[in-house]
């Protein structure tokens, strides 16, 4: 007896509304669930196992697109192939060439778009993305991420590791981890062209032998308390946070972007959150008496949240604006060399021991082992050392713990 074949017409699939299993012919049924969905499905036994190959659904597949698609179904059988084994097949082809398609650019916006969350500021990201804009993306943004090798990253190095030796170094380290994650999202195998240790390493100069570091050009400490009475007696918000920021040894953008929330005058505590700090540590610097008057000398300029305003509205003032007072009496100094300064007075002039100078500075300890077991961050120790610091800036006073300069060897 034949097979009974295009048993159901549309009008019958519009309106059958009970569960179970309406067969058309030749394999080809409609299923309808318990909730009332309607789904083709392809039936066929395979080494004597009964198998079932979803073809879609019937919000997207009419009765003549599920023939169609049972038909070739049977002609895949009828080739020796699985339905289920093929369709997978096709998905995974499918999902190759989307992988081939994807290049070392997009993965890299990519990754900045998931990571710049995690990232302290605006400036990270836009470092991220005008380094490689400019030095990687000409040579390898066009290419497909899998096909990245140790000859096209050396193309995006070797014509700036002798000259931009430390931009280089960045853009290396940008690219490995953009590799990485192009790795774990499966969109390339195998190892790692951009990465240095036991690679790169092989085939370009070690940065330090290239370029020497430039340390920033300090001022000597034993000219600080001259320039800093000088510097006191100027009206200014620029010579006040540059006051302030000598006072304190911290970072230049630390103490610009000093907000009132930070501080309590009462206790001559200024606690700098750990997303505005460079170690990721939340920072609580003990105030000498100088840094409290500063503080209240600029309380006349406050207009809102922010200790130092800037020209521009819900700014805090610049970096640039601080250099440029400092260059009016020392054009070949930097803000930041008075960190030096006062890390020399440390070691020179004081008995202080050398952590708790490194704590003052918001160092973090090298040393894994000693990090561990120091988790306090000594501050009424660091509070006598800043107050002896104040000393200096301001008359060059002797501090109990300040070892007299005939002692020194």
């Amino acid at each position: 007896m034949a097979k009974q074949v295009n048993r159901l017409t549309a009008k019958k699939v519009e309106h059958i509304q009970d569960p179970g299993w309406y067969p058309d012919g030749n394999g080809l049924y409609l299923q309808v669930s318990k909730t009332g969905t309607k789904s083709w499905v392809y039936r066929y036994k395979s080494s004597g196992k009964e198998k079932r190959a979803g073809l879609g659904g019937l919000s997207t597949l009419t009765l003549a697109g599920a023939r169609n698609s049972a038909k070739n179904c049977r002609k895949q059988r009828s080739e020796g192939k699985d339905p289920i084994e093929f369709k997978r097949e096709q998905k995974a082809k499918i999902a190759l060439n989307q992988v081939k398609s994807i290049t070392f650019k997009e993965c890299a916006l990519s990754y900045i778009e998931s990571h710049k969350v995690s990232w302290k500021n605006q400036k990270h990201e836009a470092q991220w993305r005008n380094t490689l804009e400019t030095y990687a993306f000409p040579f390898i943004g066009h290419v497909s991420v899998k096909d990245i090798d140790v000859g096209l990253v050396m193309k995006v190095l070797e014509p700036i590791w002798p000259t931009k030796t430390e931009t280089a170094t960045r853009v290396r380290q940008r690219i490995e981890n953009v590799l990485d994650w192009a790795k774990v999202r499966k969109y390339r195998t195998g190892e790692n062209p951009a990465l240095w240790r036991g690679h790169l390493d092989k085939l370009l100069p070690k940065p330090s032998k290239v370029q020497k570091v430039k340390h920033f050009k300090a001022m000597p400490y034993t000219d600080v308390p001259n320039y800093f009475r000088k510097l006191r007696t100027t009206n200014t918000v620029a010579a006040k946070a540059l006051a302030f920021t000598i006072l304190t040894a911290t970072r230049s953008n630390e103490a610009r972007e000093a907000n009132w929330s930070e501080i309590d005058l009462k206790s001559g505590i200024w606690t700098i959150p750990d997303e505005r700090m460079k170690s990721d540590r939340t920072h609580r610097v003990p105030l000498s008496k100088e840094a409290i008057a500063i503080l209240k000398e600029v309380e006349t300029f406050k207009i809102d949240n922010r200790v130092f305003p800037g020209l521009k509205k819900n700014k805090s003032i610049t970096d640039a604006a601080l250099l440029k007072h400092l260059k009016i009496s020392h054009s070949d100094l930097t803000v930041h060399g008075f960190r030096s300064s006062f890390r020399d007075w440390c070691a020179e002039i004081t008995n202080y021991p050398r952590e708790i100078a490194e704590s003052a500075l918001a160092h973090t300890l090298k040393d894994k082992t000693e990090a561990a077991y120091q988790r306090g961050d000594m501050f009424i120790k660091r509070q006598k050392l800043m107050n002896a610091w104040a000393n200096h800036c301001l008359k060059g006073k002797k501090d109990a713990n300040v070892i007299p300069m005939q002692k020194q060897a």
